[in-house]
C-alpha cells in the first residue's frame, strides 16, 4: 500500500483532535485529511441524524465539526450598554421599623469600593474585602450598633438617569444569616428581569453588613456594607450587563 492509500484507511478511525494535529505534518497529510469524507465520519459518532442527509446543512461536515465539537468556555462580552455614571443606587437599611441607614449612593462610588476598612476587623473579613472577586461596598457613615436580637432588613433599588427609569434589586428583604467567622449578616433576593428575557431567573443579589467586635457578643458594630451578584457576574462588564436586563419601570 502506498502511503496515501494507508492514511485513507487510517484516518476514518481517528478521533476529531488527532485528525486535526495531522493536517499540521505536512502538505500532503493536510490535503488528505481536509477529505470531508473524514470528517463525516466523525460527525456520525457525536450526531448520526445529521449525516442521513445527502449533503451537510453547513458548508462542510469539517466545519460543522469543528463549530460544535467543543462548547466555547469563554465569550468576550460586547461592551455594556449601560454605565455606573449612568446609575444611582437607593439604599434603605431598617431594624424592626427603625430607619438606620437611607442613602442615595452614585453609581461611580458604589463600583470602586476604594475605601479603607477601619482597624481592628479581624484577618478573614480583610482578606475577603481583600479578594480578587468583583463586590461593590460602601462604608456606613456613621457607624450603628445593632443588638442581635433585633430584626434587620434592606431594600435596594437603581435608577437610571439616562432614561429615568427605577429597577428592584432587593425588596425589604431580611438578614437572617450572621457568620460570626467572617464577620458578615448576609441577606438576598432573587433579581425580577425583563419580559424581553423570558427564560433568566434564579440569579440573586446578596448584600451584607460588614461589622467588627463590639465588646459585647449581643451587639454588631456596622462599619459597611457589601452588594454582590457573584452567582452571574463577577466583573464590571457583567454587572452591568445583568442590571440591563432587569425590569425597569
Amino acid at each position: 500500500m502506498s502511503c496515501e492509500e494507508i492514511l485513507k484507511a487510517v484516518f476514518p478511525h481517528l478521533e476529531g483532535r488527532d485528525l486535526a494535529t495531522c493536517m499540521l505534518v505536512c502538505k500532503q497529510w493536510l490535503e488528505i485529511a481536509q477529505d470531508d469524507y473524514f470528517w463525516k465520519c466523525l460527525c456520525a459518532k457525536k450526531w448520526p441524524s445529521i449525516c442521513k442527509q445527502p449533503s451537510p446543512p453547513t458548508l462542510s461536515y469539517q466545519k460543522l465539526f469543528k463549530t460544535f465539537y467543543k462548547r466555547q468556555q469563554t465569550r468576550t462580552l460586547l461592551p455594556p450598554r449601560l454605565s455606573f455614571n449612568d446609575l444611582e443606587f437607593y439604599i434603605d437599611i431598617w431594624t424592626e421599623e427603625k430607619l438606620m441607614f437611607s442613602e442615595v449612593v452614585p453609581g461611580p462610588v458604589l463600583k470602586k469600593g476604594t475605601w479603607t476598612p477601619p482597624t481592628g476587623i479581624c484577618d478573614v473579613l480583610r482578606f475577603h474585602l481583600a479578594s480578587p472577586d468583583y463586590k461593590m461596598t460602601l462604608p456606613m457613615q456613621p457607624r450603628f450598633n445593632i443588638p442581635l436580637g433585633q430584626t434587620v432588613s434592606v431594600s435596594v433599588l437603581v435608577g437610571r438617569k439616562d432614561s429615568k427609569k427605577v429597577a428592584c434589586i432587593i425588596n425589604k428583604s431580611v438578614f437572617d444569616y450572621i457568620d460570626r467567622s467572617t464577620y458578615r449578616a448576609l441577606a438576598f433576593d432573587y433579581l425580577d428581569f425583563s419580559p424581553a428575557h423570558p427564560f433568566v431567573s434564579g440569579i440573586r443579589a446578596w448584600i451584607s453588613l460588614l461589622f467588627m467586635d463590639h465588646g459585647n457578643e449581643g451587639v454588631i458594630d456596622v462599619f459597611g456594607i457589601e452588594l454582590d451578584f457573584c452567582d452571574a457576574a463577577n466583573s464590571e462588564d457583567q454587572v452591568l450587563w445583568l442590571l440591563d436586563m432587569l425590569d425597569w419601570k
